[in-house]
């Protein structure tokens, strides 16, 4: 492991964990931002502009070496309450570079003003209407982080329901999957985990779920009805609490008949590919998830 790892790691659980622990979502969405705009960069030559995907604004990046036909479509994470495209922005266009792909990242609306189910709503028309303009589902790699990761499995998981087609390839940093939270990993690590809080993680599903059912597959993934899913990969540190709704995922998946590929990294905090500017782990996380994408979907850059 790095020394900028075993520097992250204290300042994340001394900092950022209390903030999700006491903050209030103004607070944490404001915190998000200030760091977003001083930590994450994304490559040279970069070209960002708003446009509009089924009515909701998505923040379309291309790299110098974007291919028209492929888009990454990716879906932020943030308890659903905070982050947007531009806190991940960064990160995506890292990843779509080293695919040669157009990035489309949807701006869903947040809770607590805009609860359940605005997020997969609004990620589904936009999905549609990315489609609509005439883009090949095969040529979309779909992914997210947390939260992210899961309104992404649960769109598969809703497109397959309804026999619709998917994408190439989806895939999940750290990604949530079950908001009833019946991992064993969410109580065994949550001392290790140096990001998230699990009475946080409670309070964030309150304000976006509030009365509804927390085992919806739109946002509950692990509970979706899976047909031929599409390859999946996903990443995950030993010591998250979400540790294992990514191995159950990844178990559901297989049991569907798909292809899943499951990375478990030690001592790794969530969703650590955000760091890719200061993390040597975070890069090289971004290069094997691009080799893995560009052999499953026979792409060249």
């Amino acid at each position: 492991m790095s020394l900028m790892r075993h520097l992250l790691n204290p300042w994340l659980r001394a900092v950022e964990k209390r903030r999700l622990r006491n903050g209030t979502p103004a607070q944490i969405r404001r915190a998000l931002d200030m760091q977003s705009r001083m930590l994450f960069r994304g490559p040279r030559g970069l070209k960002q502009a708003w446009c509009t995907f089924g009515e909701v604004p998505c923040l379309e990046v291309v790299p110098k070496n974007a291919a028209q036909d492929r888009v990454l479509f990716y879906i932020h994470g943030g308890g659903f309450v905070f982050g947007s495209p531009n806190s991940h922005s960064a990160m995506a266009a890292q990843l779509a570079g080293r695919i040669g792909a157009r990035a489309v990242l949807p701006r869903y609306r947040l809770a607590p003003e805009n609860p359940f189910p605005a997020a997969p709503d609004d990620v589904r028309s936009a999905w549609d209407g990315l489609i609509a303009s005439g883009v090949d589902p095969k040529n979309i790699a779909l992914g997210g982080d947390s939260a992210g990761g899961a309104l992404a499995f649960g769109l598969v998981a809703t497109l397959s329901a309804e026999g619709r087609a998917g994408p190439g390839i989806v895939f999940g940093f750290s990604p949530l999957a079950d908001l009833m939270y019946r991992g064993e990993s969410f109580n065994s690590n949550a001392e290790k985990d140096v990001l998230l809080p699990t009475n946080s993680a409670g309070k964030l599903v309150d304000m976006f779920l509030g009365d509804q059912s927390r085992e919806d597959p739109s946002v509950s993934p692990l509970y979706g009805e899976f047909t031929a899913p599409p390859p999946a990969w996903m990443t995950v540190g030993d010591t998250e609490i979400l540790r294992d709704d990514a191995l159950r995922l990844a178990e559901r998946l297989k049991a569907a008949g798909g292809d899943a590929s499951l990375i478990v990294e030690h001592d790794l905090p969530h969703v650590w590919p955000l760091f890719h500017n200061i993390l040597p782990e975070a890069r090289n996380t971004l290069d094997a998830l691009a080799l893995w994408i560009r052999q499953r979907q026979n792409w060249e850059v």
